[in-house]
Formats: C-alpha cells, structure tokens, sequence
C-alpha cells in the first residue's frame, strides 16, 4: 500500500528532476525509473501532437527490459483521431484503453492496436503546448487507486519539462541565426571580428592610443576630434572596450542625420500619446546605452534647443522623455565627436558655450592621414586583404610603386578614402593585381596632360577640378581677400556679385567656416589639446568672442 507520505517523496522528487532538466529523454528515464519504483510499470511514453498539422512526435520513451514497444508513427492522425484529441485535452481528463474512446484515442496517439491496459494523462502547458503521457503499469488500476493517484501527478511536471526544452530549443535557433548573421556581416566587412583591428599603435596614433589608456578607466566625457573618416569611431569603440563598461552597450548615434523634431525623442524617448504617432512608450539613446558608453558623433550639428537637455543629462544624470513627467536616472559615459571647429561655432552662437566646457574635459586629436604617411604600407596590406575577402579575389600586396602613389596623394578622406580605394584597385585588378594607378585616377590625368610634341596626334586636355572644388576655392580665396568678412562694402558677397544669404549658403554646403579668415585666426586645423592648450582655451574663446562681436 502507498502511503500519502510516499506519495508527497516522490512527487517532490519527480519536481526536482522535470524542473532542472531541458532534455527530455534523460529525464523520461530518470522519471520513470523513480516512479516504478513505487509502481511497477512496463512502459512510459512521451507524445507531443502538433496543433496545425495533428503529427504525433515522440519526444520519450522508456519500457522495462525486454518489453516490446508498440508502433510509433509521425504522420498525422486521422480527422476522427484529431478530433478525439482536442476534445480530451479540452476535457482535461484521464483516460483508459478499457473505455471504447479511450481506446480510439490512445490507438491514434500509438499509431495502432493497443492492448486494454494503457493510460493517458493530458499534458497541456505554456506556449502552445499539448501532448499526453502513455503509461502502461504491469498490473491493472482502479479510479481512485493511489497508484493512479500518483502517476495522474506526473503531468504537470511533464509539462514544465517540455516548456523549457522548448525555450532552449528557441534560444539555440535565435543564437545559430545571430551567428549566422554574424558570419555574413563579417562577410560583407572583409573582417574575421566584429572588433575592427586598430592600425598604427605603434605608429601615427602612438599618442592618441597613449591618450586613449590614460582616460579609458576614467567616466569622464571624451571628445574626439578630427576630421572626416579618421576613425573618430574606432577610437571611441577602443575607448569603451578599454573601460569598466566594456560588458555594457555601446550605441552610436549620427546627430547630423536626426531630423530638428525628433531629436528629443530620439535622445531622450518619449511617451505614449506624447505626439501624434506616439503609439507606444520608447525608450532614447540614453535609456538604451544605460550602463554602456553613447558615442554622439557629429555632436556639433545638434540643435541649441536639444543642447539644453543634453547638458542637463550630462550634470545631473537624469532625463525626462518627452511627454513625460517622471525623472529617469541613467548612468551613461559619453564619448562626442565632431570635425567641425566647435570653438568657433561657439563664437558665433551656434553651439552653447556651457556645453562645449562639459564635453570638453578631455579632448583627443586625431590626426589626419596625411600626417600618417608612415602607415600607409600596413593600411593598405589591410584593407587589400580584407578587399580580397570580400569580393572573393585573391590577395595581392600593394607593390612599392602602389605605395608610392598612395603616399603622394592628399587623403583629403583620410582612412574611408584610402579603403575605398583600395576596395576598387582590388576590383579593377580582378585579383591579378591592385590597380592603384587606376583606382586614384593618376593614369587618366597623365594620359589627359600628355604633350602634344611626342608627336602621337593627341590634342592636351587641361585638367578639370570638379564643380564644388573650383567654388570652394573661389570663395576661399575672396574670404581671404576681405579678411572673412561676408557683408558689407568690403565683404566678399560684393567682390562675388552674390547675394550674401546666398554665399552663406553655399559655405556651409561646402563646409567653409568664415572665422578661419579672420587676421590673427591662423589656419582652420583643430588645435593640439595638451595639458596646456586645454588651460588656455577659455582665454581664447574670450578674445574670440569680443572680436566677433567688433566685426559685426
């Protein structure tokens, strides 16, 4: 006779077992083998019935020595079998091969004749789950029979053991397709890591890298500085990945391509009914980096209105989102970068003076590539053996006469410029060789200034610079004749013969700032930011400040 007590001992330890397990047949055995211990059974059965279709899946099996199991099938049942299927699972209720229905149903759960002495439990769970427990003990039960009692306790455990080898079936699929789509983004990059390698440490960025070690461990805001594709980016990933954030997000955000009204929403989230299309609650880009590192690049094209919350962030550690009332603290390292002239935009009310002095705690140069020149035969090694893996072409070095064009060329887009080029030497070359000549366009000017006298017939073709290279120019060289002056008598819009709205315009299409013209401003490079530098730029901008306010 089973007694309550050992009723309660075994279930507990059936608990134990289906609670800790994610794979089922193990289980099944270890389950069945407690069990029968209390009460001798021949076999157990698993069967899981798919909702759509009405296959039979066995998910587990387990019978005692020399017991011979009966016929499986995974085809579906028939209608009358799906049917008596979903009724039983509705019903909740136990049924016995005694019982005509519970013959017709266990015989479709089987796939065949059944004998009069087998029992189904329905197992019905989380996630869409519907199966039934086959038990055939060795000797006949009564309802109301302890021993059914027991095995009638066996369901639920079952279920919460097929709930969770279905979520761990669920996250080995979510994690073969992340990876999958890992291989293929490294596929299209040309890389073997997400982490992109870092290329001269030990050359041009020997400072910047130093600087990088020293701030890395410190939770102070970093500005990066530089112009456009000198890895302004890959320094701030450097940075984070170097930090005791590194196991938190890094998110990067494009201020320069968020739309003025939604850069709130954006940064900071917002609420739902907070605006028209405000659908849901959506955490920003603070929210979301929370704990992790914000790369705001292009930090300088935010509007003043969207400075003011973004300063507030930055002293106070806290935000609202739109439409909201409620105080979120976020605990987030900042890392903004720009190529712009920050100090002069300053000057001329663009950018807010308070926030400049926040992101300015620990400025980083980046220097552009032309001052690199030493690096150039590794970057070019690189990005030729990542080309090769992208397009599916065999690697080919550059050779010294492709380094030596390489080295007299400007790089007026740095690092991006150089890829890209070498991405289409790879191309053109089609694996026999880089086609640098090519690619930079060197043979086509050579050919266009051949001389006429070799005697070859061909008529010299001058060279031609592109439209917004020639204006750029024009203007420049008019700036520097007004001294940066744009209205007025004397101002370049009247040496031009332009409207000066007009002039303004076309400067900051083409990126021209009127302040690097000024007497007295030197040239438009960003300054070095030593320990120094840093010291003396609130002078600075005082004596910005009052010359504007002169020459206006």
């Amino acid at each position: 006779m089973v007694s309550d007590q050992m009723l309660q001992e075994t279930a507990l330890e059936v608990w134990k077992v289906a609670s800790r397990s994610t794979a089922i047949k193990p289980a099944l055995d270890r389950i069945a083998g407690i069990v029968s211990l209390r009460v001798p059974l021949e076999m157990v059965r698993l069967c899981e019935v798919d909702s759509r279709s009405g296959s039979v899946l066995t998910r587990g099996e387990w019978g005692r020595t020399g017991v011979k199991a009966p016929v499986t099938r995974h085809s579906p049942m028939a209608r009358r079998g799906q049917r008596l299927f979903r009724s039983w699972i509705k019903a909740n209720a136990i049924s016995n091969s005694n019982d005509e229905a519970g013959a017709g149903l266990i015989s479709a759960l089987l796939g065949g004749p059944v004998d009069s002495n087998w029992f189904a439990f329905p197992v019905v769970g989380e996630q869409e789950i519907a199966a039934a427990l086959l038990i055939r003990p060795v000797n006949s039960m009564r309802r109301g029979s302890p021993h059914l009692e027991l095995l009638g306790a066996l369901a639920e455990p079952f279920a919460v053991l097929l709930a969770n080898n279905k979520r761990i079936v669920e996250l080995e699929t979510r994690q073969r397709a992340a990876e999958a789509d890992k291989r293929t983004a490294l596929t299209k990059l040309g890389r073997e890591e997400l982490a992109e390698t870092i290329i001269g440490i030990s050359g041009g960025l020997c400072a910047v890298m130093s600087r990088v070690d020293l701030i890395a461990g410190c939770d102070m805001p970093v500005l990066l500085l530089g112009e456009t594709g000198s890895g302004k980016e890959l320094i701030a990933r450097a940075i984070h990945s170097r930090s005791p954030r590194a196991g938190g997000p890094f998110i990067r955000v494009n201020c320069g391509a968020i739309p003025s009204e939604l850069v709130d929403s954006q940064l900071f989230g917002h609420e739902r009914g907070a605006f028209t299309g405000a659908t849901s609650t959506v955490r920003g880009w603070f929210e979301r980096a929370n704990d992790g590192t914000l790369l705001l690049d292009e930090v300088a094209e935010l509007p003043l209105a969207a400075q003011v919350r973004l300063l507030r962030v930055l002293q106070e550690g806290s935000l609202e989102r739109v439409g909201g009332e409620r105080s979120i603290k976020v605990d987030v390292r900042i890392v903004a970068a720009t190529h712009r002239d920050l100090p002069a935009r300053v000057q001329a009310g663009r950018f807010r003076e308070d926030l400049w002095y926040r992101i300015f705690s620990f400025p980083i140069l980046l220097p552009p590539l032309r001052d690199r020149k030493g690096d150039l035969p590794v970057l070019a090694s690189h990005f030729a053996e990542r080309a090769a893996r992208r397009f599916g072409l065999r690697y080919c070095a550059p050779t010294p006469q492709d380094l030596k064009l390489l080295a007299e060329y400007s790089w007026p887009g740095n690092i991006r410029e150089l890829a890209s080029v070498i991405d289409r030497a790879a191309i053109l070359g089609d694996g026999e060789r880089l086609a640098v000549a090519e690619s930079l366009g060197t043979s086509t000017e050579q050919s266009a200034h051949r001389d006429t006298s070799s005697g070859d017939g061909e008529i010299a073709i001058p060279r031609i610079e592109p439209l917004d290279v020639a204006m750029r120019a024009h203007i420049e060289r008019a700036l520097m004749a007004t001294s940066g002056r744009i209205e007025g008598p004397n101002g370049a819009a009247r040496i031009l013969r332009i409207n000066p709205h007009t002039l303004r315009a076309r400067m900051r299409k083409l990126g021209i700032e009127w302040t690097a013209f000024r007497e007295g401003e030197g040239s438009r490079a960003i300054p070095a930011c030593g320990r120094s530098e840093v010291r003396a730029w609130p002078a600075t901008l005082s004596a910005r400040r009052k010359q504007f306010s002169s020459s206006q």
